[in-house]
């Protein structure tokens, strides 16, 4: 299955790698900041999020994300990835070091982090108002979490829209179970930047800051104003970082 995608301007590749409480549109303030910079920037859309269907069988984000990169015939890319885009970074810098340049991981998720009380506790209230069939609670539960106080009121429409959507392509579908991974974050090559936001839970701060001691040539930089997704709350913060960085 090629994932739904597009792909803007000439030259070094960049992959962009959405949160799952998004889509690829998360990244429209990025897109033309980095064409306009000289990048070749890809951005998919996951399994369930945007326009590419829900799974109908096992499948694994990596795959599909190299899958792509083979079709459209990147060899090399620098990576940024948010929140659980930033895990399937995480997958694919490990499994295929040799493909990834660069890594950026926007309050990044991974696969072997224990969540605090927290984000259990958003976890345990999503399933509730889910279970219960209330996918407009679970959808403003989303926004309230996940967008500091500064995000815009458009910022935060648009949050509701792709959250909304992902949840009723994926509650529509059959249920079945990714294909998980194992990987070893010692074979990363590729030097990475951890950006965490000072509003976000606290869980990703203490990821960002573990993972830039494990990580090779690993930085970890707060945006003081941003939560959990500063590509949208800091459109122009974050297009400038990515640019000097790349």
């Amino acid at each position: 299955m090629t994932l739904a995608h597009d792909v803007t301007g000439d030259g070094p590749a960049v992959l962009l790698l959405h949160s799952t409480a998004a889509d690829r549109r998360m990244w429209d303030a990025q897109v033309p900041a980095l064409a306009a910079a000289g990048h070749r920037v890809v951005r998919p859309d996951f399994r369930g999020y945007g326009e590419t269907p829900a799974p109908s069988r096992s499948w694994n984000d990596a795959d599909d994300v190299v899958g792509l990169l083979d079709e459209r015939g990147v060899a090399v890319a620098a990576v940024v990835g948010a929140s659980g885009g930033g895990k399937v970074a995480l997958e694919l810098a490990a499994r295929w070091p040799q493909r990834v340049r660069r890594l950026v991981l926007l309050c990044t998720a991974t696969a072997d982090f224990e969540p605090g009380p927290e984000l259990r506790a958003f976890g345990a209230e999503e399933d509730v108002l889910l279970e219960a069939g209330d996918v407009a609670a679970a959808t403003e539960l989303n926004v309230r979490t996940w967008l500091g106080p500064e995000a815009t009121e458009a910022v935060r429409d648009k949050l509701r829209e792709m959250q909304r959507h992902a949840f009723e392509v994926q509650l529509a579908a059959p249920e079945v179970a990714p294909v998980r991974v194992a990987v070893d974050l010692a074979a990363i090559t590729a030097p990475a930047l951890l950006v965490s936001g000072a509003y976000d839970l606290p869980d990703f701060r203490r990821i960002a800051v573990d993972l830039a001691a494990r990580l090779p040539e690993g930085r970890h930089l707060e945006l003081d104003r941003a939560g959990h997704l500063p590509a949208m709350e800091r459109p122009g913060e974050v297009s400038e970082l990515l640019i000097d960085l790349l």
